[in-house]
């Protein structure tokens, strides 16, 4: 059922008010996709150690049929583990609009199923991310990896597998790089194109040892059948110092002038005299990808990640991380975690919109409902009429007990990018139980699809069971448009704090992207912002 907050209330230790007393944690939401590992329990990690979580599910993303609304694409991954990826890639389909699913394993590792040999025979999995083509036919990816990030023996590749009986079977993997220990492939993001079944692209960055990254593009132009060689489509650089890309993502412009344009959006990261800086920024290609734009620069990226305000434990978020939704009247929305807007405080969820194909973006605002609180990890997408949603984590439910770290999902909605409305889509629960890889993890980012009028998150959330740490859900929420004429439940959204002390937020900033960048390569910080004065 859907709840919507009646009034701005709300504590917890990290909204600045702590209830007397600990509530029950309300059941699980219906509707759950995950279900036991199916793992054979003698696959392991391979040469690399680390702690297991066995049936634990993270990381889901989720895609919509653009011909078909009730036929939905789940992925995830399949067991993490403390120190990297995952034992394998989860996939689900539902032609019911997420009323059931049906499950099968990616051939994206060994414990996926990948034949010894084959372009899948990877210790572990990562970065599950799935689209559906025009013609029905359904992509996925997935970075599979070997040993320890850019040490001797390792090796990563991005992989891509499609499916043309609607996600009952997986062709084999198709390699569209594979590097040895020179080079990182990292955060993968693919696309069907929209408005011309032939074209897929998928991009990723792609990390030496020094710290340069810049944004990969492979293209298929026959549906994935086939994919051209990877090349980079933007290679950053900066004077006296190394520049990377974090976060690639295409979104299709749908309509209007700019209709099959696309854009590719990314964090854009430069250090230098050890202190690092992020940007949102993108580039754009009206020829199907075979050529790009120089780089358009949205806004500066302010985040400072998120964690537990009482126990200090780290949240491994989706911070640095763009979220990006293309509307059907043509417009593009962008999504991220930002703290300006309490002058470098906490996290909050900012959006930015654009109407004219992403060569120009409307002042950034933040939009989640509790100041107080800190948000992370906003999804984003829109509905077929219009209708924007985002969904986030926040920690406004938490206590002062250091022990446990509640926390809530929710659903903002809006027509005009303004005013917003918020659903409750679960919780509080505790997320202390999550499992821990290099700070509590329920994913880098979530899914969100709608069908009809209806918004359907799929996301991870955390049990208080050990041996079942986190599971996929996909709620629907249903009654969105007439919860959107409440004034109870809108708000407006929120402008710019400036710090008291520039100095300290650039800091915190910096040692933020440093947090996350070590979350995705250990010893980044060393080779790239060198010793921290």
């Amino acid at each position: 059922m859907l709840a919507l907050l009646a009034a701005c209330g709300g504590g917890g230790g990290s909204a600045g008010d702590s209830p007397g007393g600990v509530a029950p944690l309300p059941d699980l939401p219906a509707r759950r996709v995950s279900v036991a590992t199916p793992v054979a329990a003698g696959c392991d990690g391979g040469s690399m150690s680390g702690t297991l979580y066995a049936n634990a599910e993270v990381e889901p993303f989720a895609a919509v049929d653009p011909t078909n609304a009730n036929r939905l694409i789940a992925v995830w991954q399949q067991d993490r583990w403390s120190n990297g990826g995952s034992r394998a890639l989860m996939s689900a389909i539902s032609v019911d609009g997420g009323a059931s699913w049906q499950r099968r394993l990616l051939p994206m590792s060994r414990c996926g199923g990948a034949a010894p040999g084959s372009a899948g025979d990877f210790e572990r999995a990562t970065d599950p991310w799935a689209d559906i083509g025009p013609d029905g036919t359904v992509h996925a990816m997935g970075l599979g990896f070997n040993g320890a990030t850019l040490q001797p023996g390792s090796a990563s590749a991005m992989l891509a597998s499609r499916s043309t009986d609607g996600g009952l079977s997986w062709s084999a993997p198709v390699a569209l790089v594979n590097d040895g220990a020179a080079f990182f492939n990292d955060k993968n993001a693919l696309t069907a194109d929209p408005t011309d079944a032939r074209f897929v692209y998928a991009v990723w960055d792609r990390l030496d040892a020094a710290g340069n990254g810049p944004a990969m593009l492979a293209r298929s132009v026959d549906g994935g059948a086939s994919w051209e060689p990877a090349r980079a489509i933007f290679a950053p650089s900066v004077a006296n110092g190394v520049s990377q890309t974090l976060g690639n993502r295409i979104a299709v412009v749908a309509a209007g002038a700019e209709r099959g344009t696309l854009v590719n959006v990314f964090a854009l990261i430069d250090t230098v005299n050890n202190v690092s800086s992020s940007r949102m920024a993108l580039v754009r290609s009206s020829d199907h990808g075979a050529t790009w734009s120089a780089p358009t620069i949205v806004a500066d990226m302010r985040f400072v990640g998120a964690r537990n305000p009482e126990g200090g434990q780290m949240i491994r978020d989706g911070a640095g991380l763009p979220s990006v939704a293309a509307a059907p009247d043509g417009s593009l929305w962008l999504a991220w975690q930002d703290a300006r807007f309490s002058a470098g405080a906490r996290d909050a969820v900012a959006v930015s919109r654009s109407t004219d194909g992403g060569r120009t973006w409307s002042a950034l605002a933040a939009i989640n409902r509790i100041p107080g609180a800190v948000a992370f990890t906003p999804t984003l997408h829109v509905r077929a009429d219009g209708l924007v949603g985002v969904m986030h984590y926040d920690l406004r439910s938490n206590t002062t007990d250091p022990a446990t770290l509640l926390a809530d999902a929710w659903l903002l909605t809006s027509r005009d990018g303004l005013a917003w409305t918020e659903a409750h889509v679960h919780g509080p629960f505790d997320m202390a139980a999550a499992p821990d890889a290099r700070g509590l993890f329920l994913g880098d980012y979530q899914g969100l699809v709608s069908a009809g009028t209806a918004f359907i998150p799929v996301l991870a959330l955390s049990r208080n069971d050990t041996a079942n740490r986190t599971d996929i859900f996909a709620p629907r929420l249903d009654g969105i448009a007439a919860a959107q004429a409440s004034p109870l439940a809108t708000q407006r959204a929120r402008s710019e704090v400036p710090p008291a002390d520039a100095a300290t937020l650039r800091e915190r900033r910096s040692e933020a992207i440093a947090t996350t960048m070590e979350r995705r390569m250990p010893g980044w910080r060393e080779r790239v912002q060198g010793a921290r004065r």
